[in-house]
């Protein structure tokens, strides 16, 4: 099967040997995404509320890449170092969704790359 490879420069720039997304057959793998902001490669975390978003509007670029967006996630999973945070990421997650939620987990973490406090990585359906 053949993939594409999707990246924008209205997203993070990938930090190792990865791409922002790949696209096989009619599903989209999206790499995880923290909160990294894509013009001044700093990290968004004033609070927990604010950084999600920023991860949130980073997978939005991606989709938006792509030709799709969060209606299209299939699967969603989430990384906090902080369970006690789930409840203000929650809010600020859901509110990219109507009511065709996708499927996800949600996992507690010991610490996530750059030392931020979320991680999201969807899959979605093209």
């Amino acid at each position: 099967m053949e993939k594409q490879i999707i990246n924008t420069k209205n997203a993070p720039a990938p930090i190792g040997p990865y791409n922002q997304a790949v696209l096989t057959g009619n599903l989209l793998f999206v790499s995880g995404q923290i909160a990294l902001h894509p013009e001044t490669n700093q990290l968004v975390q004033d609070d927990i509320k604010t950084e999600t978003r920023q991860v949130m509007e980073n997978l939005k670029a991606i989709l938006t890449a792509a030709g799709i967006d969060f209606s299209n996630v299939l699967k969603s999973t989430i990384f906090i170092t902080n369970m006690n945070d789930f409840a203000q990421i929650n809010e600020v997650y859901g509110s990219y969704f109507s009511d065709a939620y996708p499927a996800r987990e949600t996992v507690q973490v010991a610490a996530l790359p750059k030392g931020v406090n979320v991680e999201i990585s969807v899959i979605a359906s093209k």
